[in-house]
């Protein structure tokens, strides 16, 4: 029997999950599952009905324990009502014990209280030892299992939140981003922006996420113009691309003369021509014809037999 797959979210701008809900009937989006993951048992939304199943992951799909009670939906409100005392209390010890190069982020409750994971980044690319932090929350919180999880400088700013570096009211990531893409200072240039820093960094310290978002437009516009320096021809004569402005279709063009010093012009893509391929058929107009070496030749050219006779 096939699966029946779902997505489910844990956070409100959370990654989605995907778990087998064969063992619970007739599962609509909105409602809220308890389900099993690696971690535990957990409470999330269903925010998705898969209609084509994907690939299966490595050791098979995580299951839909059940539907979540109104009971659940209280215990998740009232654990995550504590979760910053956890935080402040795990901050405080972490200062304690001198590990002034990792910071506790936040503190995450599971619906029923049984796991409590502590999220916290380092400045250092070295690993940390929090074997004696992780053994004082545990003797802090007996009844609960606890883990000391690394969450990188994205996920950081996205629990965080505030305002983005270009002045948006609320950050992407903790607006509308569910993952974070690979960001490379290509896109920046392939869009030509600045590449000063606080062009192209975000308040995380990594490289904007949003340089991705039109990236594909301007690469696919680009296949549609001349590079720079290449020669063009234009209703104003030949020139050189001096500028290309992919999203509206155009290019800048340097157009040289004899007298007059050489003006820049903007063109739109249908008012200019590679000056290659013209030349290419210029020369192919004027070379002489090989199919026809007798009298009559009615294609314009001189032939090679007449040119040896002349």
């Amino acid at each position: 029997m096939n699966p029946n797959i779902i997505g489910v979210r844990f956070t409100k701008i959370g990654k989605i999950y995907h778990f087998d809900s064969s063992a619970v009937s007739d599962v609509n989006v909105g409602e809220h599952v308890i389900v099993d993951t690696s971690r535990g048992k957990h409470l999330g939304e269903v925010v998705q009905l898969v209609q084509d199943t994907p690939p299966q992951p490595e050791g098979g799909w995580k299951s839909v324990d059940r539907r979540a009670t109104p009971r659940d939906l209280l215990l998740q409100q009232s654990w995550q009502a504590k979760q910053t005392e956890a935080m402040i209390n795990c901050r405080a010890r972490a200062s304690e014990i001198g590990l002034k190069e990792v910071k506790i982020v936040t503190a995450e409750y599971n619906y029923d209280g049984s796991r409590l994971a502590f999220l916290f980044s380092t400045e250092s690319e070295d690993k940390v030892d929090l074997k004696s932090l992780k053994k004082d929350m545990h003797e802090l919180y007996p009844n609960t299992h606890v883990e000391m999880r690394q969450i990188g400088p994205r996920d950081v700013a996205k629990f965080i939140g505030g305002m983005g570096a270009c002045g948006i009211e609320t950050r992407c990531c903790s607006k509308f981003l569910t993952d974070f893409s690979p960001i490379s200072i290509k896109m920046a240039k392939e869009q030509g922006i600045s590449l000063t820093p606080n062009e192209i960094t975000g308040m995380c310290g990594r490289l904007r996420c949003c340089l991705i978002y039109e990236y594909d437009q301007y690469v696919e516009a680009r296949k549609q113009l001349p590079k720079r320096n290449k020669r063009v021809v234009t209703p104003k004569g030949e020139g050189k691309v001096i500028d290309v402005i992919p999203m509206s279709e155009k290019v800048v063009v340097l157009i040289e003369s004899g007298t007059d010093r050489p003006q820049s012009f903007t063109f739109t893509r249908e008012e200019i021509q590679p000056w290659d391929e013209l030349e290419a058929l210029r020369r192919k107009a004027a070379a002489p014809c090989d199919r026809h070496e007798g009298g009559g030749c009615t294609c314009g050219k001189a032939t090679k037999k007449n040119d040896r006779a002349n």
